[in-house]
């Protein structure tokens, strides 16, 4: 079946990829997400992959307890980095070609980042794993995702959350919230909805990256989102509709 996509971002936070008790490597999530990533590159498309390091160490965290923020975000570079290798190594154990660039050197483990190489790596059908963040502290890995999604020409940014969507309130704490189908861009701003950060949200407006955000806890939405499905919300610079869940 043919897909809408030839490239993709898929943007997971780390707190998708943690066990129960909400912190840590989950080595069935990790198998699971690797499978279901497998099956869209076997569709033929392009796989870039943005992972948060949540489940291990936030640095926003840390910096509310006080520590130094430039400091406390390096530190959650770390842990996207292993997060990063974890998934490398579960892909690879299915059989998908994979490449780790890091945006910090460190060389016994990843690649450096550099542009036109992962871009050749994609063009090759490896999947490559962007790890380290942009490599600046005050930066998150959604602006890490915008960023690397619009350098390598992605044609979307696939969101895997814990929920169905975007909702108009915490749809854990409020049942009764009701999920948006679609958002603009500026809507997501003005409402200051949990999609992304400010930061990528506009860099996504900027150079007109569609997002959808959608439940990747969910088997079978990563492909189902990749072939179109309509699945979750999507944010792009169209009008806002409200899905009626």
């Amino acid at each position: 079946m043919p897909t809408p996509y030839r490239r993709v971002m898929l943007k997971l936070s780390g707190e998708v990829l943690a066990g129960p008790a909400g912190q840590g490597l989950d080595p069935e999530v990790f198998r699971t997400v690797a499978t279901e990533i497998k099956e869209v590159v076997d569709l033929g498309v392009e796989v870039a992959l943005v992972i948060g390091g949540g489940n291990i160490f936030r640095g926003t965290t840390a910096s509310a307890m006080g520590m130094e923020r430039a400091s406390a975000d390096y530190m959650g570079m770390l842990a996207t980095i292993l997060n990063g290798m974890a998934m490398q190594n579960f892909l690879e154990q299915l059989g998908v070609v994979t490449r780790l660039q890091s945006a910090i050197e460190m060389r016994q483990l990843a690649e450096s980042y550099i542009r036109r190489r992962a871009i050749r790596h994609l063009e090759k059908k490896r999947v490559v794993i962007f790890a380290g963040g942009t490599g600046n502290p005050y930066f998150s890995t959604d602006t890490a995702a915008a960023l690397r999604a619009t350098e390598i020409g992605a044609q979307v940014i696939l969101k895997g959350t814990k929920v169905d969507g975007v909702f108009e309130r915490d749809p854990v704490k409020h049942p009764t919230a009701k999920k948006f189908d679609r958002l603009a861009y500026q809507d997501v701003l003005e409402k200051n909805l949990k999609v992304m950060d400010a930061t990528a949200v506009t860099l996504c407006m900027d150079h007109n990256v569609p997002i959808i955000v959608f439940n990747v806890k969910e088997k079978g939405n990563i492909r189902r989102v990749v072939q179109g499905e309509p699945l979750g919300t999507v944010v792009d610079g169209g009008r806002q509709e409200k899905g009626g869940r």
